[in-house]
């Protein structure tokens, strides 16, 4: 599946040192804004630890995890929408991803400038969505220009999308994201044509100093990320990009000991990942043999056909049926045959709708 979440901040929140542990692609980590000029896109394994137990099953040849994509967009500043240190191009990238990973510095650290001078984390959450609704807002005011006549004139489908543009310009005058609104399904269908930023789902990466990583709860930074997220609706994963840029040289079991040293059970940039996956609504299921364990990328409500098509295209076209098991049946029950045996395994059809942990062979005929 190709979907991206975009990571975004200020200038000099953690950003780039973030996109460097995720990917280990080496972006460029500098101490003044705009260091990164194009987008850097990345693509990670998603942890899994059923994959890990599904290799220890099979004992297979190779194992292949799924994987997600980031992009790292450069800071974003006050103005942006306006232009401002390269802000129609920023915003531009971050319209091309699907969700938004939103950085923000809950450190004080006196040899790294923060663009407005100081930290305060409202601060400079308030600033990058001010400027995305403003960025919303230009598309909304054009996009009206262009049906209010039409809308006059009683033409249905302009009338409808005037409705919709009337409402999103005054949730955008009280400052609050498009996604704030409860369209009904037929409203969503014509929301999504005007692409807007503020539609995105968004998650709070509250980037804390060293000091922190064991017990973040203390930090009075990320307790305003995270007062402020929870009236936003959205989830909040704390981090240290600094460590986490660490872990990511790390080979597993080194990785395992330095986490234990620092008195957490998983990495931030894990748990960064995941919550990421899961923001698009994304889910995992798998294929095992002896040849090859895999993980494979599905958008939750998807049917075992179209499942099968994310594998082949002729899976889907020559889709007969889908032999599935749970993933809980199979582990519980030790061994594919034996669930079996105990009439786990199940043969779905065209209307299955394809649950999280599903482990299926598709039967096909072309």
């Amino acid at each position: 599946m190709a979907l991206t979440a975009g990571i975004v901040g200020l200038p000099n929140v953690g950003k780039s040192t973030l996109f460097n542990a995720i990917t280990q692609a080496g972006a460029e980590a500098a101490n003044y804004p705009f260091a990164t000029i194009d987008p850097n896109v990345g693509v990670v394994e998603v942890p899994d630890a059923r994959l890990d137990k599904l290799t220890e099953m099979y004992q297979p040849k190779k194992t292949i995890p799924t994987t997600f994509e980031f992009t790292d967009i450069a800071g974003i500043v006050k103005g942006a929408s306006k232009g401002e240190g390269l802000g129609n191009k920023f915003l531009a990238n971050i319209r091309q991803v699907d969700a938004i990973c939103h950085v923000v510095r809950c450190f004080d650290d006196e040899n790294i400038t923060h663009v407005s001078g100081r930290v305060d984390p409202l601060d400079d959450i308030q600033t990058i969505n001010l400027e995305l609704i403003l960025a919303d807002m230009e598309t909304v005011e054009k996009r009206i220009a262009r049906v209010e006549k039409l809308a006059k004139q009683k033409n249905k489908e302009a009338q409808a999308e005037y409705e919709i543009l009337t409402m999103l310009k005054e949730t955008f005058e009280n400052e609050l994201p498009a996604r704030t609104i409860e369209f009904n399904e037929e409203q969503q269908k014509i929301v999504k044509g005007f692409q807007l930023l503020t539609m995105k789902p968004v998650l709070y990466v509250a980037n804390i100093g060293e000091d922190d990583v064991a017990n973040a709860n203390k930090n009075k930074y990320f307790q305003v990320v995270q007062d402020f997220a929870e009236k936003d609706h959205a989830e909040v994963v704390v981090i240290c990009a600094r460590i986490e840029e660490e872990i990511a040289e790390l080979e597993p079991e080194e990785k395992a000991a330095f986490l234990q040293e620092l008195g957490i059970q998983e990495s931030g940039l894990d748990q960064m990942i995941r919550k990421a996956y899961h923001l698009l609504g994304l889910a995992t299921f798998f294929t095992a043999g002896v040849q090859e364990v895999r993980a494979w990328t599905f958008k939750k409500g998807m049917k075992a056909p179209q499942c099968a098509g994310i594998i082949h295209s002729d899976f889907e076209r020559g889709f007969i049926r889908a032999e599935t098991v749970s993933y809980d049946d199979l582990v519980a029950n030790g061994s594919f045959n034996k669930a079996k045996e105990a009439g786990k395994v199940r043969l779905e059809g065209k209307d299955y709708i394809v649950q999280d942990g599903d482990i299926m062979h598709f039967r096909f005929n072309v």
